[in-house]
């Protein structure tokens, strides 16, 4: 095999793993590489799903009008990953990028979606790091036997990748003698988000503390050492978790036990595990770091992407103030309805005068900036048919019927609340649809589009 044959199929098979373990990880998604094997060599691109497509001008900026991103390969290390000025003077957005330098590859730099939701970078970086490793050291053991481990390996990284992040933030905190260890606390984590207890999910917060400072912790309720329950055991734990529920208080963990239930801030070296039923959250001094739901990590803050629709306000000919008040009301009611796991739909009606459209009307509309009255319609929402909303950012009816004629891009797997927002979108002015999915899934749909 030629040293072209082997660098290609290298590539793809790295590249492709990635790009699958990170689809997994977050949304699906695109990867690409940008590489050069020779200090003085030629620069060559992998980017088979456009990823880089509208970044040219910076990127040739930074590449081919100049060379100080190259450099000698590193001397006494095996990787030189770049640093953070590197990551700064390319800028690239909507972009996360993560790189290095080594003898076998002079300069790789590996590229993924920024996903508008993620919890965190840090994880993901992690992830490109293995790339990083694994490209180098194929490249230089040239085993086209472990071409195709490589690829497996990037598919399955969440846990290492979370870890890994988690134990270079605390470093930088100064834990680096620490006997908190964070393989066992993870697959706690993820042992007690898959336990019922009287057929329900798991609700609480456990946080996980060094044990050099697991006294600094204001307990309410201390356990003798001898009869502390086991992590482990899931069962156990899942139980304990029920006096918690619902309360400002926590179960504190040394990594190996449950110590006690205690009150107010864990140290910002403490990692916390907080339980929703069916999904959670892991956080580190205050910021997320993944979420927890069907038995494994993920990178999504949970959160309703509303990107498109701030963009369509934002081409709308309201002034900034309705702009504002206007998704601040709509995000509300799209939380509401993802956090309860129902379906919903609303017509945001841009028109000067309402729409007259079939369903239950209101003779005077609620005025949905007033706490109570948003309160009311999270409610009316549960009900059949859609929530019908004016430009004043009030609601004129609640339980209305859309309806229209076929309109290209319907999808029948995607529900009736989804098709009869194209068909309904398709045939008026001004009007956009957001449709909340029962899955989680929202669409903004504007033009049948």
């Amino acid at each position: 095999m030629g040293a072209y044959s082997f660098e290609n199929v290298c590539i793809f098979h790295i590249l492709d793993g990635l790009r699958d373990g990170l689809s997994h990880f977050s949304a699906p998604t695109r990867v690409a590489l940008l590489y050069c094997i020779d200090p003085g060599g030629k620069l060559f691109i992998w980017d088979p799903q456009d990823l880089l497509r509208g970044h040219e001008p910076k990127l040739q900026e930074f590449y081919l009008y100049s060379n100080k991103w190259r450099k000698d390969p590193p001397d006494g290390v095996e990787i030189d990953f770049l640093d953070e000025e590197h990551y700064r003077a390319l800028d690239l957005a909507g972009i996360i990028a993560f790189g290095g330098r080594s003898r076998a590859v002079a300069y790789q730099m590996w590229f993924t979606e920024h996903q508008p939701d993620i919890c965190s970078v840090g994880p993901v970086k992690r992830w490109l790091e293995y790339a990083v490793r694994l490209l180098s050291q194929n490249y230089e053991m040239q085993n086209v036997m472990n071409i195709d481990t490589a690829g497996h390996v990037l598919q399955q990284c969440s846990v290492h990748a979370v870890r890994d992040h988690i134990v270079d933030e605390r470093s930088l905190m100064g834990r680096l003698d620490t006997q908190l260890r964070i393989y066992p606390v993870l697959d706690a984590v993820l042992g007690i988000s898959r336990t019922l207890e009287e057929g329900k999910q798991p609700k609480g917060t456990i946080a996980f503390v060094e044990p050099s400072s697991l006294y600094q912790m204001n307990f309410m309720a201390l356990f003798d050492d001898l009869e502390r329950p086991q992590v482990d055991n899931f069962k156990h734990v899942r139980k304990m978790l029920q006096c918690v529920e619902g309360s400002d208080r926590m179960l504190i963990s040394d990594g190996r036990t449950i110590a006690g239930v205690a009150t107010g801030s864990p140290p910002d070296d403490s990692l916390v595990a907080r339980f929703h039923g069916p999904h959670g959250f892991l956080s580190l001094n205050g910021l997320l770091v993944c979420s927890f739901f069907d038995g494994g990590f993920h990178a999504s803050n949970r959160k309703p992407n509303l990107v498109q629709l701030e963009e369509l306000l934002l081409e709308s000919k309201l002034d900034r103030n309705a702009q504002h008040h206007l998704f601040r009301i709509v995000a509300a009611l799209v939380s509401s309805s993802c956090d309860a796991g129902h379906g919903s739909t609303l017509v945001l009606d841009l028109n000067p005068e309402p729409l007259p459209i079939p369903g239950q009307h209101l003779v005077h509309p609620l005025p949905l900036g007033v706490d109570r009255f948003l309160d009311l319609a999270r409610s009316l929402s549960h009900v059949d048919g859609a929530l019908h909303i004016g430009p004043r950012v009030q609601q004129a009816g609640e339980a209305v019927e859309l309806d229209g004629h076929s309109v290209p891009g319907e999808n029948r797997a995607r529900g009736a609340r989804f098709n009869s927002g194209l068909r309904f979108s398709a045939e008026h002015e001004n009007v956009s649809v957001v449709v909340v999915s029962s899955d989680r899934p929202v669409s903004v749909i504007q033009n049948g589009v």
